[in-house]
């Protein structure tokens, strides 16, 4: 199959829930579909240090530790804000509490090609909660928007994020927003 030229869109947003094991490895639940993904960024983060030697720049090296992220949503699920938020959702009332501690999740995501759509999945993820704003309805109406930042952290495997490819299987493809994947990172 061919790979794709360039990529546009983002769909099919998903978040699974994680839990630690005694050995420090995640496990996931299902992932849960999180409607209204209006755009997600990326930013690595690491340093880069270089070595100097024989008045040239003799060994450079990197590290990964993930990526700082934003998700900007239509609009949050009750579901998202109290399974992965700690909001609490009693008679009707919609609570955040300072205490709640944000849940570890997988973030799963889409992005078209002009072959066919790659897909994303982000580990050991922490959101943090959203802002609020709104503005006043003029000639027109704008939707407003709920952005979310995050980190996504390499796991105890060193695992950060998975995509798939033009050589992925179908069985793979198309089980990504059934179950997280999940295999021992090699090297």
């Amino acid at each position: 199959m061919a790979q794709n030229k360039v990529n546009f869109g983002i769909k099919n947003v998903h978040y699974a829930l994680a839990t630690e094991g005694e050995n420090g490895a995640l496990t996931y639940g299902a992932p849960e579909r999180l409607p209204g993904a209006v755009s997600l960024n990326l930013d690595p983060k690491g340093t880069q240090s270089d070595f100097y030697a024989d008045d040239r720049n003799y060994y450079t090296t990197s590290t990964n530790s993930g990526y700082d992220g934003t998700v900007t949503m239509a609009n949050l699920t009750e579901e998202f804000r109290t399974d992965v938020l700690g909001d609490v959702l009693e008679d009707g009332i919609l609570t955040e509490n300072a205490n709640a501690k944000p849940k570890t999740v997988a973030l799963l995501f889409e992005f078209d090609g002009d072959v066919k759509a790659t897909r994303h999945a982000l580990y050991n993820v922490t959101l943090a909660r959203p802002g609020l704003s709104g503005e006043t309805k003029t000639e027109s109406a704008e939707p407003g928007t709920q952005e979310l930042t995050f980190v996504a952290a390499p796991d105890i495997n060193g695992v950060v994020k998975r995509s798939t490819t033009s050589q992925t299987t179908p069985e793979v493809y198309d089980a990504w927003y059934t179950t997280v994947f999940t295999k021992v990172a090699v090297g």
